[in-house]
């Protein structure tokens, strides 16, 4: 019990580094613990570690919104959260912000714990009814995407651009070329963008209204039902699911917005636990590192590992409220400017440091592109295509 609650707490620590870092992918990490295993393995036990892991990445979905609203530097699971998050902080309520995907969260943690015996007997069979359709479902969900667009032939230009190049940089030989690939496309290119932008920063406010219990209800359940995309289909990240539960209603207010991506975020790495569980299935980079611990994934696994996420997810609470407080009370009196620069150069020394001067390439492409968004007026979520266009032509060819 000591050696599990001392995971715990590591991985807590661990999630709220790698959460409020920007640029510093969970499966950065999970690629260094994979290289550390034999290592790690010899000092304690693969479930512990595993322990870690789960802990580590529950509470990065917490702690991640903090760099995505206070500094425009999101992952791709917060990039969605970025434009209404950074909305509210130039209304002085980036805490507010902050503290609404925080709700969205916690809440669609505990919605998918009490629906987890059905997931249990549903998932493995509409996975086995699907699995040899997925390409095509797939096709249908991108196009769904690029259709309800506005501007349409650039939603497809920069889905296809964007998949076009992670082909290439996922067949280059060099390790982790997601971290160049992912840091560009969502996270320098908004802070670039931020800079040409001028952001002036106001007095931040620390309240949160209230919201009515009917739209936290639709904004929860419309991502429950959304992320089980994700746990089904590889490739189908949080902004797609996002996208497709916002097709539920047709008014989403920047504040249910908010409830919903946080919702989804913590939603879809749950559900990558019961995926891996059900279906045999690792569709996150933490459950490739659990897969390369654990020599099988039992029942005793996955009772353990819930209970670990609840436990982390009170952690989340207190440690992101805490840090959101810090962070405006910290903007208003430090230089936008300086600290967006100094982020910029640190995932530059970091695409240096890990994948080398053809990772530096990867990232200053993938910044280009991931500009193109907002500079043409469509939505981020078709940079996503990085990773959905290679898995189509995975299961295709």
């Amino acid at each position: 019990m000591i050696e599990i609650i001392i995971a715990i707490l590591l991985g807590c620590i661990a999630g709220t580094i790698t959460g409020i870092t920007p640029g510093v992918h969970l499966n950065l990490v999970s690629v260094l613990i994979i290289s550390s295993a034999s290592f790690l393995l010899s000092v304690t036990t693969g479930t512990m570690v595993s322990v870690f892991i789960i802990a580590m990445s529950i509470l990065h979905t917490f702690t991640n919104a903090i760099p995505a609203v206070f500094l425009g530097a999101p992952e791709e699971s917060t990039a969605l959260a970025v434009l209404p998050g950074h909305s509210l902080l130039l209304e002085g309520r980036g805490y507010e912000a902050v503290k609404l995907t925080l709700i969205g969260g916690l809440l669609g943690l505990i919605f998918v714990v009490l629906v987890l015996p059905l997931l249990i007997f549903i998932v493995p069979r509409v996975y086995s009814a699907i699995s040899d359709y997925i390409a095509f479902i797939l096709i249908f969900i991108s196009a769904y995407l690029i259709l309800r667009d506005k501007l349409k032939f650039w939603a497809f230009a920069i889905f296809m651009l964007a998949g076009i190049f992670g082909i290439l940089t996922l067949n280059l030989p060099i390790k982790n070329p997601l971290f160049p690939l992912l840091s560009g496309l969502f996270g320098t290119s908004t802070i670039l963008l931020s800079l040409k932008d001028k952001v002036n920063i106001p007095e931040q406010e620390i309240k949160c209204d209230d919201i009515p219990k009917k739209e936290i209800t639709k904004a929860v359940g419309s991502g429950l039902f959304a992320s089980i995309l994700c746990g089904l289909l590889p490739g189908i990240g949080s902004a797609q699911a996002a996208i497709v539960a916002s097709s539920f209603s047709k008014e989403w207010s920047k504040r249910t917005w908010l409830i919903l991506v946080g919702s989804i975020d913590t939603i879809v790495m749950f559900l990558s636990i019961v995926g891996y569980y059900t279906i045999q299935k690792a569709r996150s980079g933490s459950i490739v590192a659990i897969s390369k611990l654990l020599k099988e994934f039992t029942l005793n696994d996955l009772i353990l590992f819930v209970g670990v996420s609840l436990i982390v997810a009170f952690f989340a609470v207190v440690i992101t409220l805490t840090l959101a407080k810090f962070a405006a009370k910290l903007m208003s009196k430090i230089n936008y400017t300086t600290i967006s620069i100094a982020i910029l150069l640190l995932i530059v020394v970091l695409s240096f440091v890990l994948t080398g001067v053809t990772g530096f390439f990867i990232l200053l492409i993938s910044t280009s592109i991931g500009m193109l968004p907002a500079l043409k007026g469509v939505g981020r979520n078709h940079a996503m295509g990085c990773l959905i266009l290679p898995v189509i032509l995975f299961f295709m060819l």
